[in-house]
């Protein structure tokens, strides 16, 4: 381990000691993983994960998270929250990471009122000040902790210390909460997260590994017989994935699928996967 990453890896656990006891808001991701095992390690059982299940998030995620803290010996704690009841959500204004933030971590400090623990950390680094993120708002108006970045630990840094303490999620893809997915005013139901999630799900499943699939509405207003709406899938994947995806037999399948769920039209990005690709279409 070079000798800055390892500054920073101490000063990590010197921040994580400090505290006494930590609710970590665990996503199962890189940098939430990364935290909750460094806390674990620093503070034992006073280390506690706490794990939102909603529909926003994917149940494949879940399970991961949940395998993790069972494989480690972590205490979890389950959140259950349905995000498309927070006010405003739904109508996905421009600050809906705010209301939504605001809300999930209200609830998880209250878990760790209960549970006696004296401060809740989440996972985000230095690379998250570079993009619109107005969660981040709501994490400091709340006093959550963001010890990864109180460390200066990027998102390269975390990958790098979580490969030399042998966690499964070194190389694992970035994911965003499924209502990312949304361009900003397009309103947010249960149908259309589920419709996004399991594209999603069916592309990883084909081999592709870092992928998003947009959601756009098409125009034209519902559909007469069924009553559903003209939905476009707007697929993000890595550049080097487009040969694969233009394998004839490959695409008609993934077409059917994403028709299939709902999907009305199903098109590729040529400009590939980019992270937080609809705040692009912010003024």
């Amino acid at each position: 381990m070079e000798k800055e990453l390892e500054l920073k890896y101490m000063e990590l656990k010197r921040l994580l000691r400090e505290r006494e006891g930590v609710a970590v808001a665990f996503s199962g991701g890189v940098d939430s993983t990364f935290l909750l095992k460094t806390a674990h390690d620093v503070l034992g059982d006073r280390a506690v994960a706490v794990t939102v299940k909603s529909s926003s998030f994917p149940e494949r995620e879940f399970l991961e998270a949940s395998a993790f803290c069972e494989n480690q010996g972590i205490r979890q704690v389950i959140c259950e929250c349905n995000e498309l009841e927070i006010p405003g959500f739904q109508e996905n204004p421009k600050n809906r990471c705010y209301l939504c933030k605001r809300e999930l971590f209200g609830q998880i400090l209250r878990i760790a009122e209960k549970n006696g623990i004296p401060a809740v950390a989440e996972g985000s680094n230095t690379d998250d000040l570079g993009d619109y993120r107005p969660g981040l708002q709501a994490i400091r108006e709340l006093g959550i902790q963001s010890p990864l970045r109180e460390a200066d630990l990027s998102k390269a840094d975390i990958r790098a210390l979580s490969k030399e303490l042998g966690l499964p999620t070194w190389d694992k893809p970035s994911f965003a909460c499924l209502a990312s997915r949304f361009p900003y005013g397009e309103r947010i139901t249960e149908e259309k997260l589920s419709m996004v999630e399991q594209a999603e799900q069916f592309l990883i499943e084909q081999g592709f590994r870092q992928v998003r699939v947009r959601i756009h509405g098409a125009g034209g207003g519902t559909d007469s017989l069924s009553g559903r709406g003209h939905w476009i899938a707007r697929i993000e994947i890595l550049p080097q994935d487009f040969g694969r995806m233009m394998n004839e037999t490959l695409r008609g399948e993934i077409y059917a699928r994403l028709q299939s769920l709902g999907f009305s039209f199903v098109a590729l990005d040529l400009k590939g996967y980019q992270t937080g690709s609809m705040n692009l279409l912010l003024s």
